[in-house]
């Protein structure tokens, strides 16, 4: 038996070995791109002699930022904290309404012009409202954070949810599906792929939306400290928590993508990666 099983486990490995090989291939362009950025960033500095208050080296951005970890932690915990409750909450809300708009012709008729109109209004201008109303808490920067996710992924999801074909619904019901059996095996894997693209678009958003209603009104997370240390003369420090904000969106990203793939992967967009 153990001879039978040494064989299976180290023909993983090799598997492993040619995987991380694919995707080193794939990604080595980037990896260029990068790593030549930031040399070009560091020669700059000295070649032009750009003084340090006004663009620091990436270098003294990680020395500087480094030595105020624990209080970037914390604050990327904080904004991470109110990105990830704004989105979930963005999603829950705005996948029913879009789903019941794409369903119902009289509500395509009066919500959806007015979510279109709403839209169209910069979601920093309620921003101050609501703190105005609710305080400096946690709860304002939610509310922030449901309306710069919530359209992205209702929009998308009436889109979705209304695009399906008269020819394919006509064909289920001709095959003796029901409502619910259609839409759980017919209209659902099809409005995915075009739910997702809101989904994504909102995960884009969400630290943005944290961002914007930390600089009107915070007293912690990663906005507040990028306005407090560019008001010191920082960069540096700045540079440090735009990095940190750069990875929390990543995260954030990062996750859709991996529910994407697990939920849709026979999808080209999921196929074609």
């Amino acid at each position: 038996m153990a001879s039978s099983e040494k064989p299976a486990t180290t023909g993983r490995v090799p598997a492993l070995l040619q995987r991380l090989l694919v995707s080193l291939q794939r990604s080595w362009p980037f990896l260029a791109f990068f790593v030549g950025f930031f040399l070009c960033w560091e020669w700059s500095v000295d070649l032009f002699a750009i003084k340090a208050y006004i663009l620091p080296k990436p270098t003294e951005i990680v020395a500087k930022g480094w030595a105020d970890i624990p209080r970037l932690v914390n604050y990327t915990l904080i904004t991470g904290l109110e990105s990830f409750l704004g989105y979930l909450l963005a999603i829950a809300i705005g996948l029913p309404i879009g789903l019941a708009i794409a369903f119902s012709q009289i509500l395509r008729r009066t919500i959806y012009p007015f979510f279109i109109s709403l839209e169209m209004v910069p979601k920093i201008a309620f921003a101050p409202l609501f703190i105005s109303w609710l305080g400096f808490g946690l709860l304002p920067k939610v509310i922030i954070l449901v309306l710069v996710c919530f359209f992205p992924v209702a929009l998308n999801a009436i889109h979705a949810f209304g695009s399906l074909s008269d020819e394919l619904t006509r064909f289920c019901r001709s095959t003796g599906a029901g409502p619910w059996r259609t839409f759980r095996k017919v209209r659902l894997p099809a409005a995915l792929p075009q739910c997702f693209v809101g989904f994504k678009y909102a995960a884009v958003n969400a630290t943005v939306g944290a961002t914007i209603a930390e600089f009107i009104g915070s007293d912690q997370g990663l906005g507040f400290y990028i306005q407090i240390v560019t008001g010191n003369m920082r960069p540096d420090l700045a540079f440090a928590g735009i990095f940190f904000l750069t990875v929390l969106g990543l995260v954030l990203f990062g996750l859709v993508t991996l529910a994407e793939r697990l939920l849709i992967p026979w999808h080209i967009s999921v196929r074609r990666h």
